[in-house]
C-alpha cells in the first residue's frame, strides 16, 4: 500500500500547481504542450518513486509525420500511466465520458482532446466518439485504445472491440500493437492496492489497414501481434 500513497502523493502534490499554470495557459495560447508535457513527467517521476520501473522494446522505429492508433492489451490501472510517457507526442486515448467531470483532470483531458465514450452501447454514441476521434487523428494527435474495451481479471488476452478497428478503416491510419504485460500482478483489477515490480512494454510493427481484405483479417493480425509479446500464460 505504501507504494500506491507514494504513487498518488506525488501525483497530487506536482500536478496541482502544474495545472494552475498550464490549463490556463492551453486555454489563452491554445498550445497544449506544455501542459501535456508537464503532465508525462510527472507521470514518470510518480512511478519511478512507488519502484514501478518500466522495459520497452520497440520492433520498428515510426514515421512520425503520421498519425498512429496504439493498440494495447489492458491488463490494469497502471497500464495508461505506464504506456503514456512513451507514445510520441501528442497522444489522446478513449475515456470514459464521467472520467471527464473530474475537476483539474477532467479539464486537462479535454484540452488534450481525450475522446469520451459512453458504456451504455447506444448506437449514436459510437458513432459520436468515432467521430471525435477521427478529427483527432486528422489534427495529427495519435490515439491510444485498449484492445478488450476493459482490463482484463486474469491477465489473459479478452475477446477484441470492433471500434478500434472501425476508426483504423475509417481514417486510414496505421495500427500499432502494443503487448503490456507486467503491471496485472502491480495492480489487480478492484484493488488500489500497487507494488513495486517492472512493466514490460513491446512496440510492434505497425499494419495498414489497407493491407487487409476485411476487418476481420486485421483483428486477427492486431491479435496475433499483441499476443507475441507476452508470457505464454497470458495469449488465451
Amino acid at each position: 500500500m505504501l507504494a500506491a500513497i507514494i504513487l498518488f502523493s506525488i501525483w497530487i502534490v506536482l500536478g496541482i500547481p502544474v495545472a494552475i499554470v498550464t490549463i490556463p495557459w492551453a486555454v489563452l495560447t491554445h498550445n497544449v504542450l506544455p501542459l501535456y508535457r508537464s503532465a508525462m513527467w510527472i507521470v514518470r517521476t510518480g512511478l519511478r518513486f512507488a519502484g514501478i520501473r518500466v522495459e520497452a522494446a520497440r520492433e520498428a522505429p515510426l514515421d512520425l509525420s503520421r498519425h498512429y492508433i496504439f493498440l494495447s492489451n489492458h491488463v490494469s490501472n497502471l497500464d495508461p500511466p505506464v504506456l503514456f510517457p512513451l507514445l510520441p507526442e501528442r497522444t489522446a486515448a478513449f475515456l470514459k465520458r464521467s472520467l471527464m467531470k473530474i475537476p483539474i483532470l477532467g479539464w486537462g483531458m479535454r484540452l488534450g482532446n481525450f475522446i469520451p465514450v459512453d458504456r451504455g452501447g447506444r448506437v449514436e454514441s459510437a458513432i459520436e466518439s468515432m467521430e471525435c476521434a477521427t478529427r483527432v487523428l486528422a489534427s495529427g494527435v495519435h490515439v491510444l485504445s485498449f484492445a478488450e474495451g476493459t482490463r482484463s481479471r486474469d491477465g489473459r488476452l479478452q475477446p477484441f472491440k470492433k471500434g478500434a478497428f472501425f476508426l483504423a478503416l475509417h481514417s486510414g491510419a496505421p495500427i500499432v500493437p502494443v503487448s503490456i504485460c507486467g503491471t496485472e500482478s502491480m495492480m489487480k483489477k478492484g484493488s488500489l492496492k500497487i507494488f513495486p515490480g517492472t512493466a514490460h512494454v513491446v512496440f510492434h510493427a505497425p499494419i495498414r489497414p489497407q493491407d487487409y481484405a476485411s476487418m476481420e483479417d486485421l483483428m486477427s493480425a492486431a491479435r496475433a501481434a499483441i499476443a507475441s509479446g507476452l508470457p505464454e500464460w497470458m495469449r488465451a
